[in-house]
């Protein structure tokens, strides 16, 4: 809840917008007893997303150790207009970055992103944080000190709309050595609803996996058994 914050700090007059995906993760806390995957709750990511995260997070790993599913960025576009992406720095497959980017649009070849009157090529495979992570109960202990320096330093610059986010924190984490971050990547394809006019794609992606017996079409039929 928007209440949730750390001891001495309360919520802004006039704050009514939510504190972001960390915070989010910080609020189901209590109910995680174990290693966890954190999504996204408005988005589709496809079940060999799902399964890689469940690998990861079944096997043994150090506390400091996480992972991130990672998509090419051709698969998270949309025709209807321009989106936002984490494009994600990867080496010897641990993740060593992310940036924002802005103005991202599908071209020929890939992607590219638009930043003034400049324009940046991003090639098919490019892999993009989609916000799908894998973690351990030791990083919602990273969270909570986070969530302070985040009211210390972030907040009051801008108290209505700042927002404690997991990609942004987590790469602090990754330049400050405190964290790795395995990349697992994915050949699915996200579906979500930027605009509008994306519905119907989205429908019609839902009916297609329905009719190559991807998923059926009531998805719990096996559980009723």
């Amino acid at each position: 809840t928007i209440d949730r914050l750390p001891a001495g700090y309360s919520v802004p007059e006039g704050r009514t917008k939510p504190w972001g995906t960390a915070h989010a993760v910080l609020c189901a806390k209590d109910l995680v007893p174990g290693a966890f995957a954190a999504i996204n709750a408005d988005d589709f990511y496809g079940a060999g997303a799902f399964r890689e995260a469940a690998r990861f997070l079944s096997a043994p790993h150090a506390e400091n150790e996480h992972a991130m599913v990672a998509y090419r960025v051709e698969n998270t576009l949309t025709e209807n207009g321009s989106v936002s992406r984490g494009v994600c720095t990867v080496k010897d497959g641990l993740l060593s970055g992310i940036v924002e980017r802005t103005q991202i649009v599908p071209c020929e070849g890939g992607a590219k992103f638009i930043e003034g009157a400049e324009e940046t090529f991003l090639p098919a495979g490019t892999p993009v944080s989609m916000n799908m992570w894998a973690l351990t109960p030791e990083f919602v202990d990273l969270l909570e000190s986070g969530f302070v320096e985040f009211f210390e330093k972030a907040a009051p610059a801008n108290p209505l709309k700042a927002e404690y986010l997991l990609p942004i924190y987590i790469d602090e984490l990754l330049h400050a050595d405190k964290v790795s971050v395995k990349v697992l990547p994915t050949h699915d394809k996200w579906f979500g609803v930027t605009y509008a006019e994306d519905k119907q794609t989205v429908i019609d992606s839902f009916a297609r996996l329905v009719a190559d017996g991807v998923y059926k079409k009531d998805l719990f039929s096996d559980l009723k058994k």
